[in-house]
């Protein structure tokens, strides 16, 4: 029997409420060390929705599974055709003051890294390095064949070429940068080959019930051991990929503090949840640290 990836989590009624108290996050950062570790609310001020938040794309839409997509060529027709739209609006998406606020931090030496739970390239757009991507990234694609990597700007020109005049309205867009298709409009896409081997393309990204890679998890626990502190900014931390690393951090006594306007899953081992907007909260725990945040970025993703 195929199991199902977590994709909700209901808080209990045990969980501390929460703050709008800038102090221990401004505190931590100014003590430096401290490891961010980044979620879809992060990027919702840049116009791409969270999974979970009020009117999360969740409460209309299920993300693709790995498994269904190596299942069979309809799931990835279907797949393809809404991500080949998405990726239209999601490619023009630009940081927000929040991913500027998380490179000034790092710019100032605040911070001993970055690990994304996001796939859109925005901390790097905001010149942030060595930024971790928990789940891969929609701009490169990997040939499940022969293993060939390839960058997405490549894939999108030649789903160009062989479906001329594929413009399906869509009735939203997701944090995955897939877009809200029906059957009916998805019904005569072309997907294209690995131009390599001819095998299955699918983005580098990890699909919900696929695994992190192992080198790359144990990175990011490397991280977690290094760092003073952790800093989640807008993950409700439902599913395990990021939530172990709270538990390792709270484990070792290090402060987790986190800032999300709701609940997470996390909260039991927080210091504190701050709940506030992520581009307000960060802007303004960098002016009372003195640090200047970029007005504008000037690369997209």
């Amino acid at each position: 029997m195929r199991m199902r990836p977590t994709l909700s989590w209901t808080p209990g009624e045990d969980l501390p409420p929460g703050s709008t108290d800038l102090e221990p996050v401004a505190d931590a950062l100014g003590t430096g060390g401290v490891l961010v570790l980044s979620g879809a609310g992060l990027s919702t001020e840049s116009g791409i929705p969270d999974y979970r938040g009020e009117g999360g794309s969740l409460s209309r839409h299920t993300p693709m599974t790995y498994q269904d997509f190596v299942a069979g060529a309809q799931a990835r027709r279907r797949y393809w055709a809404r991500s080949h739209l998405g990726w239209r609006t999601f490619g023009r998406a630009r940081p927000n003051a929040g991913h500027r606020a998380v490179a000034a931090f790092g710019r100032h030496g605040l911070l001993s890294g970055v690990i994304t739970q996001n796939v859109d390239g925005l901390h790097q757009a905001a010149g942030s390095e060595d930024v971790v991507e928990l789940h891969g990234a929609l701009d490169r694609v990997v040939c499940l064949s022969c293993g060939a990597r390839s960058p997405r700007r490549e894939l999108a020109r030649r789903l160009e070429e062989a479906n001329p005049g594929f413009e399906p309205v869509a009735a939203g867009i997701n944090p995955d940068g897939d877009a809200d298709l029906t059957d009916d409009q998805v019904a005569g896409f072309r997907v294209v080959p690995c131009a390599a081997c001819g095998g299955v393309l699918k983005p580098d990204v990890v699909f919900f019930g696929e695994a992190v890679p192992p080198q790359r998890v144990e990175h990011c626990r490397e991280l977690v051991r290094a760092a003073s502190s952790v800093l989640v900014l807008g993950s409700s931390l439902t599913v395990m990929s990021g939530l172990r690393f709270v538990r390792q951090a709270a484990r070792a006594g290090k402060p987790v503090l986190i800032v999300n306007r709701d609940p997470t899953r996390g909260d039991q081992h927080a210091l504190t949840r701050v709940s506030l907007p992520l581009g307000t909260a960060l802007t303004s725990v960098a002016d009372r640290l003195g640090i200047a945040v970029d007005q504008q970025a000037a690369t997209g993703p």
